[in-house]
């Protein structure tokens, strides 16, 4: 066994994204939604309503995402207790959200950028299953369609219009607009609605999707119920509108990053081998006189060690490879993690 300490040159870190499909239907669209009466009727049902990609008795159902309503107010839905006021079931997931992305109790959504943007009071929320993804949502696969009374829109994000990186809080966000593929192409005011800023917020890291009622009733009239201390079912009046849409396309992403050595046997180095068929192992001489001055070996394994002599990786070629002092070989071992 021979050995060679590696050289700073011979080490290359690289990262490579990955991309595949994110419902359990293993298609990058979702047509088919269904809730589940059970989910529905429970404990859990009064924060979220989960939406399965076939019949939620069916043996293969899995949870696709979840639909929530949040209202600062606590509108839109039964009170706790009806003795303390404003404290509901929508106003706390306001605040988990808001304690989750802005990271300010005291801070308030926005929706859009510049000249188009309106302070959201209250929102739509679709959490993607995490079993779902792997590291992220891929921003540009989102398309997402919603029918109202007044008519069909096709949601997506714009991280193609705005490819630098924005953040809220320690969060990567796109602001959620009309279009496709992560670009409003040619529509009309950027993809946003006058006066009521953009459709939404899409959190790829959190795998968080938050919808603007006001843009959405605004441009297809599909409203929320915000009346006091009563079940507006307003996350059965999203479902019903994303089912009629009957189209979500969304992928995941996921970043390998990846350790590449690069390994060097030069012409003089590792043309003999401590292999019984080589080495008498009573005397530690070379068997084959031929061998002294010629010798052929066969390179068909790349121990790692650390410099405690501990061995780290090992790397197996996919068939041996013929060495001696006319050839040099250039070995290289990837590393994923």
């Amino acid at each position: 066994m021979a050995f060679k300490r590696f050289d700073p040159e011979d080490f290359l870190v690289s990262s490579d994204s990955i991309t595949s499909t994110l419902w359990s239907t293993g298609t990058p669209t979702l047509t088919s939604f269904n809730t589940s009466s059970v989910q529905a009727a429970g404990s859990s049902g009064n924060y979220y309503l989960s939406v399965y990609q076939t019949a939620s008795t069916d043996s293969t159902a899995q949870v696709q995402f979840d639909i929530a309503y949040a209202d600062i107010l606590g509108s839109g839905s039964i009170l706790y207790n009806p003795i303390v006021p404003s404290n509901s079931y929508s106003r706390t997931i306001y605040g988990q959200y808001r304690s989750m992305i802005l990271e300010d109790e005291n801070s308030s959504f926005i929706f859009g950028t510049g000249a188009n943007i309106a302070t959201g009071s209250c929102f739509w929320v679709l959490s993607i299953e995490r079993a779902r993804y792997k590291q992220s949502l891929f921003p540009g696969s989102l398309n997402l369609q919603i029918s109202g009374s007044g008519g069909i829109i096709n949601l997506t994000d714009n991280s193609l219009d705005n490819p630098v990186n924005v953040f809220i809080g320690s969060s990567r966000v796109y602001q959620l607009i009309s279009g496709s593929n992560g670009t409003a192409g040619s529509l009309p005011n950027s993809g946003y609605v006058a006066g009521s800023g953009s459709y939404g917020l899409v959190f790829p890291d959190l795998g968080t999707i938050l919808l603007n009622p006001l843009a959405i009733s605004q441009s297809i009239q599909v409203n929320v119920s915000r009346s006091n201390n009563s079940d507006g079912l307003n996350n059965q009046r999203l479902f019903n509108a994303i089912s009629l849409g009957a189209s979500f396309a969304l992928n995941s992403e996921e970043t390998i990053t990846s350790d590449y050595v690069f390994v060097r046997a030069r012409n003089s180095e590792f043309n003999y081998s401590e292999n019984p068929s080589f080495i008498s192992g009573s005397t530690g001489e070379v068997i084959y006189s031929n061998f002294i001055n010629q010798p052929q070996v066969y390179l068909t394994t790349v121990g790692m060690y650390n410099d405690s002599n501990d061995l780290l990786a090992v790397a197996k070629m996919s068939r041996p490879l013929l060495k001696d002092f006319t050839k040099e070989a250039l070995v290289r071992v990837k590393l994923d993690f």
